[in-house]
């Protein structure tokens, strides 16, 4: 019952209030960003979303588009900005995720929504995170978010997909407003950004 019915209600009403309440904070961050920037104030990506289907995930963008010689992206250190470190420290770059709660691509809880390209990494049991609704925040990311393995985060993701409930989900959210308030596991060790998924790799039986 609270999965299908209680769960999108909480996700309307809080992300709504959210919005709400957060509206001079998202136009101070965007003027900031296109004065400081001088570019693009939203990053739009297409991610997959429930059982897979895609959807454009919006979040306010940390980085330049500064380029090589060759014309490719700089790396994500030499790209994010003074202004966008101190964004991400606070997760203020996912506030305009709240819009995509309303919109039902996202819930307020539940696993990450990756890259496309990873859909074809899955293993069949991580593959069981898209059978719950992404979330902003979830049970990967208040056990570590980027300071963990990307197997212990599909593990947390699929252990959440059984176990979802109105407490955990209260729960995640206690833990968020934590680990921000902390600054922890924002990045993964030795990088400026979370490292890429490649695949698991299979040990033979």
């Amino acid at each position: 019952m609270y999965k299908k019915f209680f769960k999108r209600f909480l996700d309307v009403g809080i992300s709504l209030i959210g919005l709400l309440a957060a509206l001079p904070l998202l136009v101070i961050i965007a003027v900031l960003l296109f004065f400081l920037q001088k570019g693009a104030v939203l990053f739009r990506q297409q991610r997959p979303g429930l059982h897979g289907r895609l959807f454009t995930i919006y979040k306010f963008k940390t980085m330049s588009d500064a380029c090589a010689p060759d014309g490719a992206l700089l790396p994500d250190g030499q790209r994010l900005t003074k202004i966008g470190l101190f964004i991400r420290k606070y997760s203020l770059d996912e506030l305009p995720q709240l819009w995509n709660v309303l919109r039902g691509d996202l819930s307020l809880v539940g696993p990450r929504p990756l890259l496309i390209e990873y859909l074809v990494l899955y293993t069949p049991e991580q593959a069981r995170r898209h059978s719950v609704k992404p979330g902003i925040t979830g049970w990967a990311q208040v056990n570590g978010r980027n300071a963990i393995s990307w197997e212990q985060k599909f593990n947390y993701d699929t252990w959440y997909a059984d176990h979802v409930s109105f407490l955990l989900d209260l729960r995640i959210l206690l833990l968020t407003f934590t680990k921000i308030f902390k600054n922890s596991d924002t990045t993964a060790p030795g990088s400026a950004t979370a490292e890429r998924f490649t695949g698991t790799i299979k040990h033979a039986s």
